[in-house]
């Protein structure tokens, strides 16, 4: 634990160092839903692999690049791209960005995913609203020894996905006519697709999409005792229709194609959370 406290310690020294701002939010953007940052100004780039200890993505779709500038005026830390279990890295190791994020003073943390739409009212293209989550993941970022500079033993995960932000971001979409879902995410290891029984699995246990990702990031920012919204986008019907192949070409194009929507509607949650955060209190 010393020495993971000690590479936490480093990687955000570095960060302390290149950045001109500390912004209070950070958006974790997923494959293909990068263009967030096009609408940022006052923009500083940094590469994954220019952080100490900090894992760097080997996945298409994620750029591995941290963003720091203001979208609207607001500050905001970007994370375009993320690691993932799949990709051989531990779950300490993938979500190390985010306690680094909780040093540098990070309160709200934005998830955004490509997933898997899961229930069958649910179609490709549509954003989801996470309320909660299906943890199927082999692993667990708590496993070990704890640390009470970092967070408690047991951390309650029954709020995991904050109530207020939740609201806020009802709210926005409700006010620029976005239409969106409500949903269960869950979370599996990958690389592969879904079968139809695991589909049905799913189905089954209440999910109403899946993924690879987010889980182990919202574990440990509760844990470390931020404000977690997340957001996913349906960029698949795993399994759907068996005789068409699935590929990770057509998740980041069918996400890139949503991307537009998701902006627009995170430029309004980002803008009215300062603001209203305390009328839904």
């Amino acid at each position: 634990m010393k020495k993971y406290l000690k590479k936490i310690t480093a990687a955000t020294n570095f960060l302390q160092m290149q950045m001109n701002f500390m912004p209070e939010t950070a958006i974790v953007l997923g494959s293909g839903l990068g263009a967030l940052t096009e609408a940022m100004t006052d923009v500083q780039r940094i590469s994954f692999a220019d952080v100490p200890h900090f894992p760097v993505s080997t996945v298409a779709g994620h750029e591995s690049e941290l963003i720091i500038g203001r979208l609207d005026y607001v500050p905001l830390l970007v994370m375009r791209g993320r690691a993932h279990y799949y990709e051989g890295y531990s779950m300490k190791k993938i979500t190390f960005p985010i306690r680094i994020m909780k040093q540098l003073g990070i309160q709200n943390l934005f998830l955004t995913n490509a997933c898997g739409g899961i229930n069958t009212n649910f179609k490709t293209g549509d954003l989801v609203l996470i309320n909660d989550h299906i943890n199927l993941l082999p692993d667990n970022p708590l496993i070990g020894k704890n640390s009470k500079m970092l967070g408690p033993r047991f951390p309650d995960m029954a709020a995991a996905y904050d109530k207020t932000l939740r609201q806020i971001a009802k709210k926005t979409a409700e006010n620029l006519e976005i239409l969106h879902q409500m949903g269960v995410y869950a979370a599996v290891s990958g690389p592969c697709y879904e079968t139809p029984a695991e589909v049905q699995l799913l189905r089954t246990l209440g999910a109403d999409v899946v993924g690879m990702s987010t889980v182990p990031e919202v574990i440990v920012a509760i844990h470390s005792g931020m404000k977690v919204l997340c957001i996913s986008c349906v960029t698949d019907m795993p399994a759907s229709n068996p005789e068409e192949m699935l590929t990770h070409e057509e998740v980041v194009a069918t996400a890139a194609k949503a991307a537009p929507k998701l902006v627009k509607w995170l430029k309004e949650i980002v803008a009215a959370t300062p603001l209203q955060a305390e009328l839904f209190e």
